[in-house]
């Protein structure tokens, strides 16, 4: 594999928190489901929603009618538990990404820890590609996390941009460019490996340019932003200008 800034950049819309506004007052308002629909005729190439061990935002009823409400590939989110691989494997979503989940995080906060783990994610993993699923892995942009990631039966790699993001908006150039040179280094080797280059968290109508123009990254997954932003603009509108700031920067 080789990468190369032709390469299509995919857009994957996380509607978790819809779920997340919808459970703070209970009730069924507003719907995941119908997010999913506006997103995908708003020109989205994939649905990613994570459902977590405590069920804070998205449920197990909405991975069923969002599965039901598109036609687009589901990028299921989850951590790498039991209960979660038997939920996968009777939904079948076209991918699954294990991420790291802590009860107390607000959001995921780092990457996986694969390196050092390889023997239970290898086994964890296989059933799951088994039953057709593309597996992907949620890590941060280091050497020795991409390499454990090919170890141990991954596809597809989804680098961690969130110390990037909060480099950007501190302001700190620095730091920010250490970062995006970390996550190029990662890509290069991810796609090397023959993993394909996914990235997220984070990322927002500011920042994403630079993570767009990565050469091997060939889809951005991004929700709280997209969500947010849809209060003040429209979901159409917000994913529209995200898709039109990705070419932008792929071009």
């Amino acid at each position: 594999m080789n990468g190369r800034t032709d390469q299509p950049l995919r857009l994957g819309v996380n509607i978790d928190h819809v779920a997340t506004l919808r459970n703070a007052r209970g009730g069924s308002d507003p719907d995941p489901a119908r997010a999913a629909r506006l997103a995908q005729q708003a020109g989205a190439d994939g649905i990613t929603l994570h459902l977590r061990e405590d069920r804070r935002h998205i449920l197990d009823a909405d991975l069923s009618a969002v599965i039901d409400a598109v036609t687009l590939p589901i990028n299921l989110e989850m951590a790498a538990t039991q209960e979660m691989q038997r939920i996968a494997l009777s939904h079948r979503p076209h991918a699954v990404c294990l991420v790291p989940e802590r009860r107390e995080e607000r959001t995921t906060e780092g990457g996986l820890e694969v390196a050092g783990d390889d023997n239970r994610l290898r086994e964890y993993i296989t059933p799951l590609r088994d039953a057709g699923a593309r597996v992907s892995l949620f890590i941060a942009p280091d050497e020795a996390q991409v390499e454990a990631a090919a170890r141990v039966g991954a596809q597809v790699v989804e680098l961690h941009v969130g110390a990037y993001a909060e480099h950007c908006a501190a302001g700190d150039d620095a730091a920010r460019n250490a970062e995006l040179r970390r996550l190029f280094a990662a890509a290069a080797l991810a796609d090397a490996l023959g993993l394909e280059v996914h990235a997220g968290h984070g990322l927002n109508f500011d920042n994403v340019g630079p993570i767009a123009a990565i050469p091997e990254v060939v889809e951005l997954n991004i929700g709280h932003f997209l969500i947010g932003e849809a209060v003040f603009i429209g979901l159409d509108a917000a994913i529209r200008e995200m898709r039109r700031k990705m070419l932008l920067a792929r071009m």
